[in-house]
């Protein structure tokens, strides 16, 4: 009997992989742009015709002699990697030598490059079959780079293509790649026209928090936070060849965070907590509930950070070959990724001089300064130094209370300005977090008496830990209680809010919403300058476990402004 099971001819294998590879306009665009990052490129031009499907790139990275033009399209050909043993040592993007073969099978190909490296060498522009196969090779006179057009793309695909989404939606799917990735390398320069016009452009940045305003048009940078960590070493698992044990480093790797402050940052969607990994935009969906488990009770109801993680493992931690795309991979020692990352997280939101500037609560501050801006501009830059200076400069200087206002709010001094901090929600925070780190029970003279409680409510008092006992018909009495909660004249009402909740977290705040100082308390001095002390040294200091912003800064500068002490005394005068 003849067997039924046929080896698949070569070009049939290659189109079914240039579908995976290449399945829309975005992923075009994501593959040419990779290859331009991996060719060291500074600045990298996009242009779109949609309408034609055509797709040009250009870059200003390293080039490619004509030898390596002729190879460049053939299937798995690539200058990435040689051997099973690189496999775990990827630094570049692509590695699989399939993008430029796939973009043959599903489009018209021509590339036109001249290397940077050799002054001498001319530009060749070469055309390519469906195969790959150079079909014409020309030399042409082009700046050191790469230049690399697709034309006609899934024209042979009538299906692919009629089954694409619209042209807005394809292009919004292109700028988000290039977000992401311009976000991952913030030296290059991202230039993209559309239909021969001007679309967008993104400039070069020293670090992810410079560039990010740049994406997100409504952030201000000293909205914005960022630190580098250094992620402690773990034993070496076994490794699949000896030369991943040679390679092996002595830490995990490192770690860049880059978040708004949850006082004045967040959004309605978790659509902005981006994680990437050496270069790459990646969905890790443990390092992104990471995320936001650490902003827990630090933003508003059902709202999200807004928050970006590149993480630095060393190649051999990481398998790429999970996705066709590499959006998805295998990072290994993951539970230590996620607690580096709560950890930078918590480490971030500390107060520092530069927390306390007005630059970043400038929606909230220019009310105060309307009167005196309509009447004339009176320049005061604000500048960034906190950002940069050394770590001893940054330690946060005690705030000293100066007065209570209104019986709510404290006004504070510091070296650069004044605060007005508001003494519930500040307490609310102190408490819980002392909260979190001890949660005790006393028991009371006289027992509080609860009636027709259900049985999910009696299950969560127990679960508090409560001592709660039948005390007759409807009838329980708790005979113990949280130790903040003991003195508090509506000790009844706290407990059937208690009982409502079968979440441990939610407690703590209800606690420390219900025994933080009232607003309208008159607070002395000193207790005051406790409370600040206090609040000071909290781990989440921008906002209350609601969400709800503490502290209000304003700067010197903006007040000198306001009082216009940057006129000169004769001409006020009129001399």
């Amino acid at each position: 009997m003849t067997s039924q099971i046929q080896s698949l001819p070569m070009e049939v294998i290659y189109q079914i992989a240039a579908g995976e590879v290449i399945d829309s306009l975005a992923a075009v665009v994501r593959e040419l742009v990779e290859n331009a990052l991996d060719a060291q490129a500074t600045r990298i031009t996009l242009a779109l015709w949609p309408d034609q499907g055509q797709v040009r790139v250009a870059d200003d990275g390293l080039g490619m002699a004509l030898a390596d033009l002729q190879r460049a399209a053939t299937p798995h050909s690539t200058s990435k990697i040689r051997s099973q043993a690189d496999l775990w040592q990827i630094k570049s993007l692509g590695f699989r030598g399939q993008a430029l073969h796939s973009l043959c099978q599903v489009g018209v190909l021509e590339i036109c490059s001249r290397p940077q490296l050799d002054s001498q060498a001319s530009g060749w522009r070469v055309s390519y079959s469906s195969q790959g196969e150079p079909l014409q090779v020309k030399t042409v006179a082009i700046a050191p780079g790469t230049i690399v057009t697709v034309s006609d793309l899934f024209a042979a695909w009538p299906a692919r293509q009629q089954a694409l989404p619209s042209i807005s939606q394809q292009l919004r799917a292109v700028q988000l790649c290039l977000q992401q990735m311009a976000l991952c390398h913030p030296q290059v320069t991202f230039q993209a026209e559309l239909r021969g016009n001007a679309w967008f452009a993104i400039a070069p940045a020293a670090t992810a928090r410079e560039r990010l305003p740049q994406i997100l048009k409504t952030l201000v940078l000293a909205d914005l936070r960022d630190l580098d960590r250094s992620v402690d070493a773990l034993p070496v698992a076994e490794s699949p060849t000896p030369e991943v044990l040679d390679a092996a480093p002595s830490h995990l790797g490192s770690l860049y965070l880059l978040a708004g402050l949850p006082d004045r940052c967040h959004r309605q969607r978790a659509d902005w907590i981006k994680i990437a990994v050496n270069g790459r935009q990646v969905h890790l969906p443990e390092v992104e509930q990471a995320v936001i488990r650490a902003f827990r009770f630090t933003l508003p109801r059902d709202r999200y950070p807004i928050c970006f993680i590149h993480l630095y493992p060393h190649p051999n931690a990481v398998d790429w070959n999970r996705h066709p795309d590499k959006s998805a991979i295998y990072l290994r020692a993951l539970d230590t990724w996620n607690q580096a990352v709560a950890q930078a997280i918590t480490d971030l939101l500390q107060l520092n001089p530069e927390s306390l500037s007005q630059t970043g609560q400038h929606r909230r501050v220019q009310q105060f300064l309307k009167a005196a801006e309509s009447a004339g501009p009176y320049p005061a830059p604000l500048s960034e130094e906190a950002a940069t200076a050394p770590p001893e400069a940054n330690r946060l200087p005690l705030l000293k209370a100066v007065a209570q206002v209104q019986n709510r709010y404290i006004l504070a001094e510091h070296p650069g300005g004044i605060c007005l901090i508001e003494q519930h929600i500040a307490h609310e925070r102190v408490l819980y977090e002392q909260l979190e780190q001890k949660w005790s029970l006393v028991p009371l003279n006289s027992p509080i008496i609860l009636e027709q409680l259900s049985q999910p409510q009696i299950e969560n008092l127990q679960q508090l830990q409560l001592e709660i006992a039948p005390f007759g018909p409807q009838l329980w009495a708790i005979r113990t209680v949280p130790a903040p909660l003991a003195q508090r004249q509506d000790l009844a009402n706290a407990l059937l809010e208690l009982s409502l909740s079968n979440s441990f977290d939610q407690v703590l705040v209800a606690v420390a919403c219900r025994t933080a100082i009232r607003n309208g308390t008159p607070l002395s001095l000193e207790t005051l300058q406790t409370l600040l002390q206090n609040w000071q040294n909290t781990r989440n200091p921008y906002t209350c476990p609601h969400g709800r912003p503490i502290c209000l800064a304003l700067e010197e500068t903006s007040l000198a402004r306001f009082f216009k002490r940057h006129w000169v005394i004769g001409k006020s005068h009129g001399i």
